[in-house]
């Protein structure tokens, strides 16, 4: 009896004791899990577009060289010494401004005498006129009385054409470069001394080439209707640093033939450039456009991924996680790339936020405002190698 007493008595006094041990420890489990779920973080937020295809512009980017839509040596006509320049190097000039001022004195004087000589042989021509109507000379001597007016009328022009070449007129209206010849300097002779050179620079030209293998397959392409001709005549000009020159172009010739040394035809393009922002001799790119296309899906650049396998991108599936899908690319469209492999349509794409994205993971994708890109012709540019 007192035996079982006792061990009542333990069993309470045990229950009593772990109960609330037991209990703390399954509330602390429960806290921990709450805990644990309230502070793990949300899923990464992507950028992502949706895959579309589009009808869209062929266009090849080819190197070329800007040049001066008029270049003109500034000479000396007249032999003298340079008395004076008048105008600032690297400076706006208009056609006929005094740019030089040569020493003018003889030439001054061999014009004053010549105009002097044209007044008396007119005089005289009026006066053997007046004789000859009263056959007074004969019709030999009022022959030479003109020709000799028409004599020093020739020399009177050279003479003025003398004295307006001493004060160096701009022969063009443009953007003068550097100064050959300073002040004191004998100018002239026995030869035309370069003294400056005026290039027009609004517009532009930029001469570029292409090569004859592009031309024949462009033409290949489009007789087998792959292609169609796109009757665009405006080009585009990429600078060195790869930002588009706000101003468009207009193409305006091709060769008829193929350079046999370079195999390669050369074209030009005008652009204008009002604010003198392009300078001749800058190496720029072309982008021109060539034929249509239809169907063809593009996607950003920074989208693209490479390792070593090849080339990848980043979509998200329906259940919101990151998958690699390979792909193979062909042209560029503007600064994007055309996927020839690989997207078909309507995946999503992560543009933005790659770094976050990490296959089989799950993001949260945020569709990338396209309002902007969606009103752009597509343009699928040929980058030359």
């Amino acid at each position: 009896m007192k035996q079982d007493v006792f061990l009542s008595v333990c069993k309470a006094t045990c229950a009593a004791i772990f109960l609330p041990i037991l209990l703390s420890g399954c509330g602390s489990g429960d806290s921990q899990k709450n805990t644990a779920a309230a502070t793990s973080p949300p899923p990464p937020e992507v950028d992502v577009i949706t895959v579309t295809r589009r009808s869209a512009v062929l266009t090849q980017d080819l190197p070329g060289r800007l040049q001066a839509y008029r270049t003109a040596q500034v000479r000396a006509r007249v032999e003298g010494v340079v008395e004076k320049r008048k105008f600032t190097e690297g400076s706006n000039v208009k056609e006929g401004d005094s740019l030089y001022q040569i020493f003018s004195r003889n030439y001054q004087t061999a014009h004053d005498a010549s105009k002097a000589d044209v007044a008396v042989a007119r005089q005289t021509l009026a006066r053997y006129k007046y004789l000859l109507n009263a056959k007074a000379v004969s019709k030999q001597d009022y022959e030479l009385a003109e020709a000799k007016l028409k004599q020093v009328e020739a020399a009177f022009s050279k003479a003025r054409e003398d004295l307006d070449n001493t004060r160096v007129p701009a022969p063009i209206s443009g953007r003068i470069g550097r100064s050959q010849i300073t002040e004191g300097a004998l100018v002239g002779r026995n030869e035309a001394t370069l003294l400056a050179t005026i290039e027009q620079v609004h517009p532009l030209y930029a001469n570029f080439t292409q090569s004859g293998a592009d031309t024949l397959r462009l033409q290949k392409a489009i007789k087998t209707g792959e292609l169609t001709r796109n009757e665009q005549a405006k080009v585009e000009l990429v600078l060195e640093d790869g930002s588009i020159y706000p101003q468009s172009g207009k193409f305006l010739f091709s060769d008829l033939a193929v350079d046999p040394s370079t195999n390669s035809v050369s074209l030009r393009a005008e652009f204008p450039n009002p604010k003198q922002e392009l300078l001749p001799g800058m190496f720029v790119r072309i982008r021109f456009p060539e034929a249509n296309v239809d169907n063809v899906v593009r996607i950003p650049q920074r989208a693209l991924l490479a390792d070593a396998q090849g080339q990848f991108v980043m979509i998200v599936d329906p259940q919101n996680k990151v998958t690699v899908q390979r792909v193979k690319t062909g042209s560029m469209a503007s600064g994007d790339f055309i996927i020839t492999e690989g997207l078909k349509g309507g995946e999503q794409l992560i543009v933005n936020g790659l770094q976050k994205a990490r296959p089989g993971s799950v993001v949260k994708p945020i569709p990338l405002n396209q309002t902007a890109n969606a009103n752009t012709p597509v343009a699928i540019a040929h980058a030359k190698k």
